[in-house]
């Protein structure tokens, strides 16, 4: 069953793989974006907008800033003012967002700013049965630089902080990287996710079957015959373990994982690709008094595509064993390595499965409504009768932005929560969204 549903999401997938010859509006959208900047030469001299030298380097620069292959809809936008070096061969660019959010829970709050149907309470607390927050979550700063060199070729680098620390107003460091060709190397978002494939929301958690974690990482990514993109990487792992300490314990992570993808693109933003990692698992045996290595692995088929100019189609599917803590629902337990009931000292690494749907619909490049589902399901055996199983998610939003770089949004979440015994719970969200980018 769960290899026929992985199939005809992947067949899915694969139809939806249309494309249409004028530019769809999103992408209208980010063209919006991009003649929206100013640049200065860093000696303080004007720019001559009019030569062919100028429009080539800026076609060049602001293109690598907003058609990346880890970009999502909630990164912020390239920086306003931009200097240019005076033979336009790199460009440097401070920018931000302010990104304000407010929510609304009612029938059973979700106890945290981010709605995660893993913590959709089965038996909610009649004190906390309607809640209302805010957040500056996703308010950041952050530097590029973006040049050619005749000796290093292309390169980049990049660092962003968010205030998503304590409280949500700590500033904490997202990602720091640089890239050199095809080279990457720093902190930065895994080669196994796909994060462009994952639709637009208000709430910051989005999909609950979004693999999108952040690591250190080495990473090559080749584009051939302009179609066909290939990437590989070592990356450092970041488990968790669901180990007793009397009959296991956990082992220091000695192996990095190993990411890789192939995708197939027929436009900067429309593409489908297949994603996998492998990594090692590793726990001590206090029983058999000897440390035990277990192997977790993970695929994903994602896509986004316009198969009509104001249409979008986003699309993920991925399944594998040991990887909650990759992302998605399982992300906020322990269940890379879970207890084998029944055998004192033995972990297994237990199998789960996703699925995530959008649809995006513009009817301006700078207004759109968009609808997205998605599940995670976890497909352990013999665990208790108030362990997790299932969860749902799924939101309507609708965005709009007042000028290029001011964009407001609302959305209405709902999801659920289901346990081994049957037991299920469904809970609300209404948000509301505000941000400004500079």
């Amino acid at each position: 069953m769960r290899i026929r549903n992985f199939v005809l999401i992947a067949l899915a997938i694969v139809l939806c793989c249309g494309t249409t010859d004028a530019k769809s509006l999103a992408d209208q959208h980010t063209d919006s974006l991009i003649a929206s900047h100013k640049f200065i030469n860093i000696d303080g001299t004007a720019v001559d907008t009019r030569s062919r030298e100028y429009i080539d380097s800026v076609n060049s620069i602001i293109t690598a800033f907003y058609y990346d292959q880890f970009r999502h809809f909630s990164d912020p936008a390239a920086p306003y003012f931009l200097f240019l070096s005076r033979d336009s061969q790199l460009a440097m660019g401070i920018g931000g967002a302010v990104r304000m959010r407010a929510y609304y829970d009612w029938g059973g709050a979700v106890p945290f700013r981010a709605f995660s149907p893993y913590l959709i309470p089965i038996h909610p607390d009649p004190a906390n049965m309607r809640a209302f927050g805010t957040s500056p979550a996703g308010t950041c700063l952050f530097f590029r630089v973006i040049g050619r060199n005749k000796m290093l070729g292309q390169y980049q680098v990049y660092i962003e902080a968010n205030f998503n620390g304590y409280q949500t107003r700590d500033f904490t460091l997202k990602k720091a990287y640089a890239i050199i060709n095809d080279f990457t190397i720093g902190y930065a978002s895994s080669t196994f996710s796909d994060i462009a494939a994952v639709p637009p929301t208000v709430d910051a958690n989005g999909p609950n079957n979004k693999l999108s974690m952040t690591s250190v990482l080495l990473r090559y990514m080749h584009t051939f015959r302009q179609r066909w993109t290939i990437a590989g990487s070592l990356e450092t792992p970041a488990t968790q373990i669901a180990a007793d300490n009397e009959h296991t314990r956990p082992v220091t992570n000695w192996l990095p994982d190993a990411a890789a993808f192939i995708q197939y693109q027929w436009d900067q933003t429309q593409h489908v690709r297949l994603a996998g990692i492998v990594r090692s698992l590793s726990y001590r045996d206090m029983v058999a008094g000897t440390n035990i290595n277990r192997a977790g692995w993970a695929l994903q088929l994602s896509s986004v595509c316009h198969p009509a100019d104001p249409l979008t189609l986003y699309l993920t599917a991925n399944y594998g064993h040991g990887h909650g803590s990759l992302g998605g629902d399982l992300i906020m337990g322990a269940y890379d390595l879970v207890a084998d009931n029944g055998q004192p000292g033995r972990l297994i690494a237990p199998a789960s499965m996703g699925w995530c749907a959008g649809v995006q619909y513009n009817f301006k490049h700078n207004f759109f409504v968009s609808a997205s589902a998605s599940q995670n399901i976890y497909l352990s055996k013999n665990e208790a009768p108030d362990e997790y199983q299932r969860g749902t998610f799924m939101c309507v939003n609708a965005f709009y932005n007042l000028t290029p770089r001011i964009q407001l949004g609302t959305e209405f979440a709902l999801g659920q929560r289901q346990n081994f015994s049957g037991e299920h719970r469904w809970a609300r969200r209404a948000s509301a969204m505000c941000q400004f980018s500079f």
